[in-house]
């Protein structure tokens, strides 16, 4: 009995050890009747605050007095502090991007050439465009996403597009050639307009599920080979695992597209339903390294459907014109990430599905087409050296049952130099169609990427890079990339174009991007490119030239 109370006598002892700890050597001292009176009068230096948003700084050189039109410090209009209440906020984003650009590219001279004397079917090539977007975005939610997931959030972005474009050619800008070589064109739409809400919590470590309803932004993986827009969609996502497993599942209905834009209408259903479902897996095979997995279902409708210049988009003009519908499943695993030092990207895709009549096979076709890339890049202080490689397959066997050129559903690949790169940046026109279309890789002979339907039925591509990227200064960036573009099989481009032999090599491209932030922030970006493609026979078979074709541009973004 005498052992049980000697420890508890001991523990107002070790009570009075553990706070002395706490406060110093000096702060055991008896509590007296003048140690109370002192501490009562000490809580006069303690002043209670309604929130900690409003607690006023001490004066010092780096405490900056906040204003309405200064982005960057502390200011109620970026979120820095609520707007109604405790943890309710705003966020208001406006930016204005300017891009003029300087091309060549092959375009065809028609009956009602400039030049009625020229002997070749393409005319002159050379075209001047300038897109101008001025970006408002507001967005509210609520929740301190300092420590959790947000309530709830409301989000709107509209875009206010003005374009023009000149050529050298009557059949370019539109079906009508009485409207001449050049096109201005305006356009207002909506590229976010969503609301977002938290569910619910699944761990102690705020893994979520959220649902998002709306016009949203979505791209289904790292550099965005299949699917990557903006448009209507309900999608679930969240995380699990202590954040180490993110997923995302989405069924987007969607809207079509205004055709010189490219931005979205206002409401219009495009008559087609895409089905996303992915899952990242974070240091799965090594640390530094994420997984996907990805499933995608692209179901679309017969329809017919003429763009804004009058060309005929649905269905393409080729072959056997006639509305057709389609669903294609892809199958897909990608991984991004580094294994030690070497930087690794890779995607894999597998499509099966049918057509019930494809234009170019002119018969109903089942779909069994497949992509592949890799990146590899080492970094080296402010450089990195990268090599990578680009498969997509092809049909050798056009007139057949089975459709074995591979196509995306709306894909924009940041991939072997993107949009610096001639042969991504461009629309290369051919007969009605696209051999490659503006923002994609693919030569899949679509009419257009953001209004016609996927072709399964297209001579595959295999690419491969060598580029450097160079951190010149903290405000200038350089990447240079050089790609050496093939046809996987030419069987379709020789039934389309009726020639009996084209070869395979497409060119060599090569191109110079340069990225400046003059105020070391992305407040204002200038960014410049410049490329070339130098034709090799198989483009000089379909389009008879060898001239090198060319592109070069340069944008102002500026954001508030």
């Amino acid at each position: 009995m005498q052992k049980p109370l000697r420890l508890l006598a001991l523990i107002p002892v070790c009570l009075v050890t553990i706070v002395a700890e706490g406060r110093g050597q000096d702060a055991v001292r008896p509590l007296t009747a003048d140690t109370i009176a002192t501490q009562s009068d000490s809580v006069a230096d303690f002043v209670p605050m309604p929130d900690r948003w409003n607690i006023k700084t001490p004066p010092y050189e780096l405490n900056v007095e906040s204003h309405w039109y200064d982005p960057y410090n502390q200011n109620t209009l970026k979120g820095d502090f609520p707007f109604l209440g405790q943890n309710t906020f705003f966020v208001f984003t406006g930016s204005v991007e300017s891009v003029v650009e300087f091309a060549r590219v092959p375009t065809p001279s028609g009956v009602s050439t400039l030049n009625p004397v020229r002997p070749s079917f393409f005319g002159e090539g050379e075209r001047t465009f300038l897109n101008g977007n001025l970006k408002i975005s507001v967005e509210i939610y609520q929740g301190d996403v300092a420590f959790r997931p947000r309530d709830w959030e409301l989000k709107a972005t509209a875009f206010f597009n003005l374009n023009y474009i000149n050529t050298e050619e009557n059949n370019g800008v539109n079906i009508n050639v009485r409207k001449g070589d050049n096109r201005r064109d305006d356009h207002i739409a909506f590229q976010e307009l969503s609301f977002e809400k938290h569910l619910f919590d699944i761990s102690d470590r705020y893994d979520f599920i959220s649902l998002k309803l709306g016009i949203q932004r979505f791209a289904s993986d790292f550099r965005g080979f299949i699917f990557s827009d903006f448009n209507l969609g309900a999608r679930l996502f969240g995380n699990a695992a202590s954040n180490r497993i993110q997923y995302n599942i989405i069924y987007l209905p969607m809207l079509e597209k205004e055709t010189n834009s490219e931005l979205n209408t206002v409401f219009d259903d495009r008559e087609q339903d895409v089905f996303i479902a992915n899952l990242y897996w974070q240091d799965m095979l090594t640390l530094g390294h994420t997984t996907q997995f990805s499933f995608h279902f692209n179901h679309d409708k017969p329809t017919i459907h003429f763009d804004n210049n009058g060309f005929l988009i649905r269905p393409s003009v080729v072959g056997n014109v006639k509305p057709h519908e389609f669903n294609a499943y892809y199958l897909g695993w990608t991984g991004d990430g580094h294994f030690g030092e070497l930087n690794v990207t890779h995607a894999f895709y597998q499509v099966f599905g049918t057509d019930d009549f494809n234009s170019f096979a002119a018969r109903p076709i089942d779909l069994n087409a497949q992509m592949a890339a890799l990146e590899l890049s080492i970094d080296k202080d402010w450089m990195r050296f990268k090599v990578s490689g680009f498969y997509a397959s092809g049909d050798s066997e056009p007139s057949d049952d089975t459709g074995t050129g591979f196509d995306a559903i709306f894909d924009q690949p940041v991939f072997a130099g993107g949009l610096f790169s001639y042969w991504n940046s461009q629309r290369i026109g051919l007969l009605g169609v696209g051999l490659v279309q503006k923002l994609s890789i693919l030569p899949s002979l679509r009419s257009s990427k953001i209004e016609g339907q996927a072709n399964f039925v297209n001579p595959g591509l295999l690419l491969v890079n060598a580029g450097y990227d160079a951190e010149i200064s903290q405000s200038l960036k350089a990447t240079i990339n050089v790609n050496y573009l093939r046809f996987v099989d030419t069987a379709v481009l020789q039934m389309f174009l009726n020639q009996p032999a084209i070869h395979k090599q497409i060119g060599l491209d090569y191109s110079l991007g340069i990225l400046w932030r003059p105020f070391l922030n992305n407040n204002a970006i200038v960014t410049l490119g410049i490329a070339g493609l130098s034709p090799f026979d198989g483009f000089k078979d379909i389009y008879e030239t060898s001239d090198i074709q060319f592109s070069s541009f340069g944008s102002l973004g500026l954001t508030f």
